[in-house]
């Protein structure tokens, strides 16, 4: 792949990964069906959009399809649905805290795979979305920074309302 090599991607992908399944794991039940944001359109409330579990579900959707490089032929494993390519699609019922926990195991391991078996080759191969075109390996970069970005909101979340601290995860083994 160049400079960095799979196994130090994989390590940074993982800590991402095991972080934001800590914040899964640590939300209170009460807080799992609760808005994040308060300034949210209506409709995206009471959607489900900007709950704490559509965020844990929205992120490990754009994980997986990701991880695939093209949406054409991409689908979520059982239990989940192809809901996040069409604008107002909705999801038939919020998932439990154990369906998104076993969603990232399944996500996790398919991303170890992918990234520290990725040849150059792979790793170059162009992939196009409706929002531009890059390598696979820099869709890697934006994927890790998607889960993070989601993990972080998450995180500050979880602090702001059950005053959880976040414990940091350098990297993964």
């Amino acid at each position: 792949m160049g400079i960095i090599d799979n196994g130090m991607l994989w390590r940074q992908f993982a800590a991402a990964i095991d972080m934001f399944g800590e914040a899964v794991r640590d939300c209170p039940d009460e807080l799992w069906e609760q808005p994040l944001w308060s300034d949210q359109p209506d409709q995206w409330v009471a959607a489900g959009f900007s709950t704490f579990w559509y965020l844990c579900y929205h992120t490990l959707f754009w994980l997986d399809l990701y991880l695939t490089g093209a949406e054409e032929g991409f689908t979520p494993p059982e239990p989940f649905d192809l809901v996040e390519m069409e604008p107002n699609e909705t999801l038939p019922r919020t998932y439990t805290r154990d369906e998104l926990l076993g969603y990232l195991a399944y996500c996790r391991e398919r991303c170890r795979e992918i990234i520290t078996g990725m040849t150059a080759e792979q790793a170059n191969r162009l992939c196009r979305f409706p929002w531009g075109e890059l390598p696979f390996a820099e869709l890697q970069l934006y994927n890790l920074r998607h889960m993070q970005e989601h993990g972080a909101q998450l995180r500050m979340f979880l602090g702001q309302q059950a005053r959880q601290p976040t414990r940091w995860v350098t990297r993964a083994k």
